[in-house]
């Protein structure tokens, strides 16, 4: 097959491939603590402690996802490095989320159980988003090429996760629940997702062709030293790991629970509300995903960054201001409460540059890839690539512990654990789906205006200057430019002829 062929088809088979993982990864990223809040009735310590077994799995993926790039480096079958782990990696998280979200324990026995299932998330899910993430540098060496796999691969990603995010909501929450409440919901999403995922992966499992050229390279040892030079021997990758965690931990926040539980107490405990809020905030992502690959041809990733920021900024500020003015229902547009939509439409605004950001550390980390050759003789893909899913986990784990901070501070809780009392007893049949939503209602009348307000702070306030600081950083210390860049591919090349030569 000719190179344009497999080009092509890399094109095609690669993005698609991720559609199911990140159905997996929005579902437990975005809905897992919701889960939690809305089916468990826990108390601020049985919360905290799950607070803390998420972050001390993210510290344990500092080890876990290096290692795994590692292992990936080493691994030499007639399917590649990356296959076998995609393959082992989404059959064993699909297990995973449905058992996490079909249990009935509920009290310390469900802590217990979550700490045991959610460490073996952050394992399995590793496999394959390691796996999967590390395949770009071996498809294409090609900038441009590289620039359509990312942000095809990012679009499709969007899809996945935008499909759920927009499902989610609408079937767990109010009048649309499956079953009349969210504990049967959530079971069957989750059951729905795992098998969607493998699915989705194995197009691009069985669809994709690497560029092989590490089967003429020896086998790299096991070596936490490997790691460990790889990772601190090259400041770049230092430097944009940093900053990439900033931005994700900024860009989190929203989708934590912080963002769900906002939109409930401020207008009403019914899932379609947010499901709007989420399809209008990261619809618009879309025209990043389709036409980055040209916008980045025309326009440079720094000068990029200064739009994104601004644009950030406006759409922070259209969410905050107004609605600190606004009172509920004060005034309304389009048959939504006005407030609604211009936290809404804010909402779409601060993610369009977030996620322009976003897209930008994305290349910029597959990008040191080859500044580490050019430093140190070896590419190390899989042990680079496996900082990015780290960083972007760690950060999901520290702003679930924003939300718990949060809660607690703002007392939310009391809310949280009347909506999950209400769940159980509709589960049970205790009482009917039209009781348990009219007692919700009542319950979150009681919901102050600090209260709310508070929430719409923290999501609003905290991303933005974490966003800012990251922006600083990049512009100040990361040296990984277009030109750059190329200079670098044309050193290597010339590196490569003359060694042909010799």
């Amino acid at each position: 097959m000719d190179e344009n062929k497999i080009t092509k088809r890399n094109l095609w088979t690669f993005p698609l491939g991720t559609i199911g993982r990140d159905m997996v990864y929005n579902l437990v990223t975005s809905y897992l603590l919701a889960f939690v809040l809305f089916t468990k009735s826990l108390n601020s310590a049985q919360l905290g402690v799950i607070t803390i077994i998420m972050i001390a799995a993210r510290v344990f993926d500092a080890l876990n996802d290096p290692i795994m790039g590692n292992i990936i480096e080493r691994t030499r079958t007639k399917w590649g490095k990356f296959k076998p782990w995609l393959v082992i990696g989404i059959l064993s998280t699909s297990v995973v989320i449905y058992l996490t979200f079909n249990v009935k324990l509920r009290g310390w026995p469900f802590v217990i159980f979550f700490g045991v299932m959610y460490f073996l998330y952050s394992i399995t899910y590793t496999m394959h988003d390691i796996s999967y993430w590390g395949m770009v540098p071996a498809l294409s060496s090609n900038a441009d090429r590289r620039n359509q796999l990312t942000a095809r691969a990012t679009l499709f990603a969007g899809i996945g996760g935008l499909s759920a995010s927009a499902l989610i909501p609408m079937l767990t929450t109010g009048e649309n629940a499956i079953g009349g409440n969210a504990i049967t919901a959530y079971g069957v999403i989750a059951l729905v997702i795992a098998i969607l995922a493998p699915l989705f992966l194995a197009i691009t499992v069985f669809g994709v062709k690497e560029i092989r050229n590490y089967d003429t390279e020896p086998v790299p040892p096991v070596s936490f030293q490997k790691i460990w030079s790889t990772i601190t021997g090259n400041d770049q990758l230092l430097w944009i790991s940093l900053i990439l965690l900033l931005q994700q931990i900024g860009n989190g926040i929203v989708l934590s629970g912080i963002g769900q539980t906002y939109i409930y107490v401020e207008f009403g405990y019914e899932g379609g509300f947010f499901s709007l809020f989420q399809i209008v905030g990261m619809a618009v992502t879309g025209f990043l995903m389709m036409f980055y690959p040209a916008i980045s041809r025309r326009l440079q990733r720094k000068r990029f960054m200064d739009i994104m920021l601004i644009v950030s900024a406006i759409g922070y500020a259209i969410m905050l201001i107004p609605s600190l003015l606004l009172s509920k229902g004060a005034a309304s547009l389009m048959g939504y409460d006005l407030k609604f939509v211009l936290v809404t439409i804010g909402y779409m605004l601060a993610n369009f540059g977030q996620y322009g950001f976003y897209l930008i550390m994305m290349i910029s980390v597959m990008n040191t890839v080859e500044y580490n050759e050019l430093k140190h003789g070896t590419r190390d893909e899989g042990i680079i690539s496996s900082l990015r899913p780290f960083l972007t986990k760690l950060a999901s784990a520290l702003t679930v512990a924003i939300a718990y901070l949060t809660y607690v501070t703002f007392h939310i809780l009391q809310y949280t654990n009347g909506i999950s009392d209400l769940e159980t007893q509709a589960n049970e049949n205790i009482i009917t789906e039209a009781v348990k939503n009219q007692k919700i209602t009542e319950l979150l009348q009681g919901v102050v205006p600090s209260q709310s307000q508070g929430l719409l702070l923290v999501m609003t306030i905290l991303p933005f200057i974490l966003l800012f600081l990251s922006y600083i950083l990049y512009k100040k210390h990361y040296i990984l430019d277009e030109p750059e860049y190329d200079r670098i591919c044309r050193e290597l090349e010339a590196r490569k002829v003359g060694a042909k030569q010799g």
